[in-house]
């Protein structure tokens, strides 16, 4: 009986000594060499895809009677015909809002209704801007915005970004084991640490209104040669390697 007890407890023994070789330990797991650094790459384009916003509102000509009122079918027409002018697709440009209000001059007069209306406009750069600006009755621009600034092939940016920032880690590691006589391993963990793609200031408050001082009325502005500001895209990876 005691032979078989002992036999028993042998197997027991050889059976958790197993086990212990198959499975490491987290201490056994935490001893392995290893090293962890981080990679930054960042680029900057220029904007293929800006939105801008241009309000008109009705007005009258003579102001001071509420007489002669401009309405806004016909700054419509200006604006649709200016870019048409410019080259630009019919689609280019749709109606955003609408709004209205009345206008009191005083307890004897009627009230006056003004209609205003909010296009967006889709341009690839901002040179036709004050060309096409200025061919607009420039009492009737109430306001124009800046809404947002995009690039048609930003996902793809994004993707050679981040690989790229990779790649700096990796170069990072290899020369930092150099430096010690080591060799770099196999990775062991890749993470992604923070979206840090960052866009031009969306210019919302900047008034782009066309004041036309000693241009003839149905002179057209030139196209503006400058460009709006670029894009940087920025990304930051996390690697973890193995050292030999």
């Amino acid at each position: 009986m005691k032979n078989l007890i002992i036999v028993v407890i042998a197997l027991v023994i050889t059976c958790f000594n197993g086990n212990a070789q198959t499975a490491p330990t987290q201490m056994e797991k935490d001893l392995v060499r290893k090293i962890d650094v981080t990679g930054t790459a960042e680029i900057e384009v220029v904007p293929d895809i800006l939105c801008i916003s241009i309000s008109l509102k009705e007005y009258f000509k003579d102001e001071k009677n509420n007489k002669d009122k401009v309405s806004i079918d016909v700054l419509e027409a200006q604006l649709i015909k200016a870019v048409a002018d410019a080259g630009l697709a019919k689609d280019a440009l749709v109606i955003g809002g609408i709004s209205g209000y009345k206008e009191y001059a005083g307890r004897r007069k009627p009230a006056n209704f003004k209609q205003a209306k909010q296009y967006e406009l889709t341009l690839a750069n901002l040179k036709k801007i004050d060309n096409i600006l200025s061919k607009i009755d420039d009492k009737g621009i109430e306001y124009t915005n800046i809404l947002r600034a995009e690039h048609s092939k930003i996902s793809q940016y994004r993707k050679e970004i981040k690989i790229k920032a990779l790649q700096t880690a990796k170069e990072k590691a290899i020369y930092l084991l150099e430096g010690i006589g080591e060799k770099l391993g196999d990775p062991i963990e890749i993470n992604e640490i923070e979206d840090y793609s960052s866009y031009p200031v969306y210019a919302a408050q900047a008034n782009m209104r066309m004041m036309k001082t000693e241009m003839a009325d149905d002179a057209a502005a030139p196209d503006s040669e400058l460009e709006y500001q670029k894009i940087k895209i920025s990304y930051k990876m996390r690697a973890v390697f193995k050292i030999k």
